[in-house]
């Protein structure tokens, strides 16, 4: 009763794009090669995981479930292939990833200091990405912003960092030192309300069953400036991703009434590397020492 990975795959792929041509072309394979695969599996199962029907291809509620425990199987079967190649490789080694804005420096030379054969790698991450990497194996440890998904995962919190609004420089608050949330109220967020809860309460745009501007797709944080310099609306960020990314079409404010950035250190709670370990040790003394605070003790 061993499942095929590979089938696991193309039922992601269908699962994903609700249509088994697009999926199809995805995987580079022919449709009716791929509609067998997915009969295979569901005989496997003894369920049917795609309602077929006039409304188009929709999940059952099998379909459902086997996607919601297929995504974390195939992650940690990336991460296994991942591990035992580089083990192969005869030297060992730790791969970090790290947001934009943080600098990895002083747990680095903590760390190497005890581990001088260890060799460090390190990836730079995105708010969409800084999770995955962990549950696929492209990175060992991850230097996380908060909130994250913890499902899986320990956390041991590093720092913490105050928030600041980016507005573009020809903004009426632009010249302001700092300025309050509820001087925001007006404008328009270019992330997701819930990450800025303090903003969220006073939006106007929330407010009377009004119907939000659209935001767009953003995936980086150039191109979340791109779009403050331009005026399509504002963003909150840490302070050190917006040191990080200095413009001078896009100014940095202090907001006094919102809470700060939480950074912490994750990585998947299976795992029981010494490498990790020391790691984390050494993130957790140097790192919130670099920002003037008292490094948290471990909850093991």
């Amino acid at each position: 009763m061993d499942l095929d990975l590979r089938k696991l795959r193309y039922f992601v792929a269908v699962a994903e794009e609700l249509h088994f041509g697009r999926a199809a072309e995805r995987l580079h394979i022919a449709q009716p090669v791929l509609s067998r695969q997915i009969r295979s599996l569901e005989d496997h199962l003894g369920a049917e995981v795609f309602d077929r029907g006039r409304r188009g291809t929709l999940l059952t509620p099998a379909g459902e479930q086997l996607l919601e425990d297929a995504l974390p199987l195939l992650a940690s079967a990336q991460a296994l292939t991942r591990r035992v190649r580089s083990a192969a490789q005869g030297t060992q080694s730790l791969t970090v990833g790290f947001m934009p804005g943080i600098t990895v420096t002083p747990a680095m030379v903590a760390f190497t200091a005890h581990h001088p054969d260890v060799n460090v790698r390190l990836l730079r991450t995105t708010w969409d990405d800084q999770v995955e990497v962990l549950r696929d194996g492209r990175a060992d440890v991850s230097i996380v912003r908060l909130p994250i998904d913890r499902k899986g995962l320990r956390v041991r919190p590093l720092f913490q960092e105050p928030r600041v609004v980016m507005v573009p420089a020809g903004h009426p608050l632009a010249g302001s030192t700092s300025v309050s949330i509820k001087e925001l109220a007006a404008e328009h967020l270019l992330q997701n309300p819930n990450a800025v809860p303090e903003w969220r309460d006073v939006a106007l745009e929330l407010q009377g069953g009004r119907r939000r501007p659209e935001v767009p797709v953003i995936h980086q944080v150039e191109e979340k400036l791109e779009h403050v310099a331009a005026g399509a609306g504002v963003c909150v960020l840490p302070l050190s991703t917006a040191n990080f990314y200095t413009r001078p079409d896009v100014i940095p404010l202090r907001v006094a009434d919102i809470g700060p950035n939480e950074v912490a250190l994750a990585w998947v709670a299976a795992r029981r590397s010494h490498l990790i370990h020391d790691f984390a040790q050494a993130a957790a003394e140097t790192l919130a020492r670099a920002h003037g605070q008292e490094p948290q003790p471990s909850s093991d």
